[in-house]
């Protein structure tokens, strides 16, 4: 099995959004506020070469989204897209010799338009996304969150995750991605209220997250520090425990989107329990 991190573009955002200020609905307001812009902040989508095909892990930004509708504030106020063609999920899938057949499966850790803006390059495979999520960016109250149902093809129809009540971990439910049970989807609400995240068993002694935006660095997991566009601080910070949970019962090493070490970390197969401040803490500590 092997796992390539494909970076479809940038994205800069304002620290307010990576990490959150305050609490409540001020929270979540800070990003559109004039404050300090993050730039250069990678747009990962991951491709996972397994013997039921390739799976993709989020489809990343597209070139479109260079044209985002001026009418929402936050897509005027709060974010950059930065993406050319030639660096969207296809091409630079068929650089390594993968094409858009050989995808099986395309699973959507959220509907946000950085993580399904590749979708066009998928016409073939099979597609989960979280019910509640499909539901969440249904119609004019799904525009106003900023799921734009406009830039999907008109062929996009998500089958939703086959939960099932077996625990992972720290996770209470659990939904398999292959047949072996070797990739796995486990709910981390909180970014979104039916944000996933993907577990990776390839076999050695440690397994792979690609944690979307369960946060959008490793460092903001490990303090719980919860972003500033998360509707339910509560969920979001007992995901982020669940995690640091997981981390504590096997070497993990931990991808989200939007952190700019993940493919470091991946290339290094560098676990939080080998990062220089120390293992990740148990629930109980």
């Amino acid at each position: 099995m092997r796992i390539h991190a494909i970076q479809t573009g940038s994205v800069p955002i304002k620290q307010a959004q990576i990490e959150g200020r305050g609490h409540g609905l001020w929270r979540q307001l800070q990003p559109l506020f004039p404050g300090e812009w993050v730039e250069n902040v990678p747009v990962y989508a991951f491709a996972i070469e397994h013997p039921d095909g390739v799976i993709v892990v989020d489809t990343g930004s597209g070139a479109h989204l260079k044209q985002s509708p001026p009418w929402h504030p936050f897509f005027r106020l709060g974010v950059r897209f930065e993406i050319e063609p030639e660096q969207e999920i296809g091409p630079q899938l068929r650089s390594l010799g993968i094409g858009a057949r050989d995808v099986k499966t395309v699973v959507l850790t959220h509907l946000h338009c950085d993580h399904d803006g590749g979708l066009a390059h998928f016409p073939h495979s099979r597609i989960f996304a979280a019910s509640g999520e499909i539901a969440r960016a249904a119609g004019v109250a799904g525009a106003i969150r900023g799921y734009l149902p406009n830039r999907w093809p008109d062929w996009f129809d998500p089958q939703p995750y086959p939960w099932q009540q077996r625990r992972c971990g720290s996770f209470g439910r659990s939904a398999r991605m292959t047949q072996a049970g070797d990739i796995l989807a486990v709910p981390t609400p909180g970014h979104t209220p039916g944000h996933v995240s993907i577990l990776v068993d390839d076999g050695s002694n440690h397994q792979i997250m690609l944690a979307g935006d369960a946060s959008y660095l490793e460092e903001a997991m490990l303090s719980e520090t919860i972003d500033g566009v998360s509707p339910d601080e509560s969920a979001a910070v007992t995901t982020l425990a669940d995690i640091r949970a997981l981390c504590a019962t096997r070497p993990t090493i931990y991808l989200p989107t939007h952190d700019p070490r993940s493919a470091e970390r991946l290339a290094a197969r560098r676990t939080v329990a080998a990062r220089p401040r120390g293992e990740c803490p148990s629930a109980a500590s």
